[in-house]
């Protein structure tokens, strides 16, 4: 039996979603995928392996993580929900659980991602919600910054926007939108990929900032793109405003309304 499950986090106090221990540890390990594992093996009284939507870093954030895992185990959805739930760190939460066929895969069925990041612009930095913010002092011209990213919508290589330690065979993402708005005190960018490249969100709006600032021309951006020079790009903004929203689904998979998308989008 294959069940698809949705799951919430705050990313500050681990590693990272991918296990960081060998494999067939049940250890703790600092990493998401290793806590929600423990939990569910719990429920099932035996062995259960996760695949996800998309690893998230150290520090990163999930709205709607969506993994699948395959199991023997009979349990209702919502024994699923509450009993791994309640085995699970403060700051990680099962939302759902729905059974789907075995052809369903949260990664390979995904036919998006979606991120958010919020950026406090002010000239104090953040005390409350500061391990969910971004911060810059110097004020953020947002219009230029969303004409400027702009040039990145469309299937385009991304070398300038990927870390140097990134293990994708390719560089070519296609990026569905990306939109950049003001909100009171905060800036905020939302962008939808087919996938994303390691540090790929975080080093667009570490670019886009260098635009807001006015220390480069909305047309810098598109440069960036064509020399595929990482080392010219601007810095990593940090983990800490970044929020992976979830991934998105033909509604084909009968998942939740919130993972469901278009299914022209590709």
């Amino acid at each position: 039996m294959r069940l698809a499950l949705g799951v919430e986090y705050d990313g500050s106090g681990f590693s990272g979603w991918q296990r960081l221990s060998a494999a067939g540890s049940r250890e703790p390990d600092g990493s998401l995928q290793t806590a929600l594992e423990i939990a569910l093996s719990k429920v099932a009284d035996a062995r259960i392996d996760t695949v996800c939507a998309g690893r998230t870093d150290a520090g990163v954030h999930g709205q709607c993580q969506v993994v699948h895992f395959d199991t023997d185990a009979r349990r209702d959805p919502r024994g699923w929900v509450l009993g791994a739930t309640a085995s699970l760190p403060p700051t990680m939460a099962v939302r759902w659980c729905v059974p789907v066929s075995d052809e369903f895969s949260a990664r390979f069925s995904a036919r998006g991602r979606r991120y958010r990041y919020r950026i406090l612009n002010r000239t104090v930095r953040p005390g409350l919600e500061r391990q969910y913010l971004g911060w810059e002092r110097m004020p953020l011209d947002a219009g230029a910054m969303h004409q400027a990213a702009q040039a990145l919508t469309g299937e385009r290589d991304f070398s300038a926007f990927r870390s140097v330690q990134c293990q994708a065979a390719h560089a070519r993402r296609n990026l569905h939108e990306i939109a950049v708005h003001r909100e009171g005190e905060q800036v905020v960018v939302e962008v939808q990929a087919n996938a994303f490249l390691h540090h790929m969100v975080r080093n667009i709006v570490g670019s886009l900032l260098v635009v807001g600032r006015s220390e480069q021309p909305r047309e810098w951006i598109a440069e960036l793109l064509e020399k595929r020079d990482r080392t010219i790009a601007g810095p990593t903004a940090p983990a800490a405003g970044l929020l992976f929203i979830g991934p998105r689904y033909p509604r084909q998979w009968g998942l939740p309304q919130e993972v469901c998308g278009d299914e022209t989008t590709s």
